[in-house]
């Protein structure tokens, strides 16, 4: 039996504005198991923004159960949650939220300073090794400014991994970038897969789509569709179909 590292139970989200009651999240369930690659899709309206917040531990559901790693997260305190999200979970925004005055190294580096068992040598370490697997071993001490928009995602997935998270949560990771830099973003992430990494990448694209395993279609707040994916396609051989021209890298 594969290991759970996702177990949603009949998840519910209601929001109360004004007088009226939003159902965002209409009891949904699934699993993800461990080294699954999982798109999670669906329009604005969907859900699946609720959906990302409760995944990520930023927001708590109404009913139902989330289990990340055997942890159930219901009834955990804010401290707990807070633990969970930097020890259990590598985010990756569509706006990279790098510090802009400070280093990749530095950058890579954050999450790891609010985890007191991990000391400063080990910190370093850990980012340099992080930022040599997405391919920025020679970008080391460049500032946000100093590198392009692919090459920020890059060390924000770096950032993502340094604190070896059960799963790298990505919210439209590539809604910024051209069809090439997507391309080469997508390709990361499918090496880092193929080493065993949980990833669940919420995306409006369904070209994204098409380079993950599995996908989650939600429709308003209920899902419509959840089927794997059986001819993956891969973003490298997509990269390679583009025409040359125009790229600056």
């Amino acid at each position: 039996m594969a290991k759970e590292t996702i177990k949603i139970e009949n998840l519910k989200r209601q929001f109360t504005m004004g007088s009226e009651t939003v159902h965002a999240l209409k009891g949904i369930s699934f699993t993800i198991e461990e080294g699954e690659f999982v798109t999670i899709m669906g329009s604005s309206g969907s859900g699946k923004s609720t959906m990302l917040n409760i995944l990520g531990c930023l927001d708590q559901p109404t009913s139902g159960n989330y289990e990340i790693d055997g942890v159930k997260v219901k009834n955990l305190s804010k401290n707990e949650l807070a633990t969970i999200r930097n020890e259990k979970i590598g985010f990756i925004f569509q706006s990279y939220n790098l510090l802009a005055r400070t280093s990749a190294i530095e950058n890579v580096e954050l999450p790891l300073l609010y985890n007191s068992k991990v000391t400063s040598e080990e910190r370093r370490k850990r980012a340099i090794n992080a930022l040599e697997m997405v391919g920025l071993g020679d970008r080391l001490f460049h500032t946000p400014s100093q590198l392009s928009g692919g090459q920020q995602q890059r060390v924000a997935i770096a950032r993502s991994l340094v604190n070896n998270p059960v799963m790298i949560l990505a919210d439209e990771a590539t809604g910024n970038l051209d069809t090439r830099t997507s391309y080469e973003i997508m390709t990361l992430f499918q090496e880092l897969n193929k080493k065993g990494i949980t990833i669940t990448f919420v995306t409006h694209e369904p070209d994204i789509a098409t380079f993950s395993g599995r996908t989650i279609v939600l429709k308003d707040g209920e899902i419509m569709q959840d089927y794997k994916n059986h001819k993956v396609q891969s973003a490298a051989d997509q990269l390679a179909k583009l025409p040359l021209e125009n790229h600056l890298s």
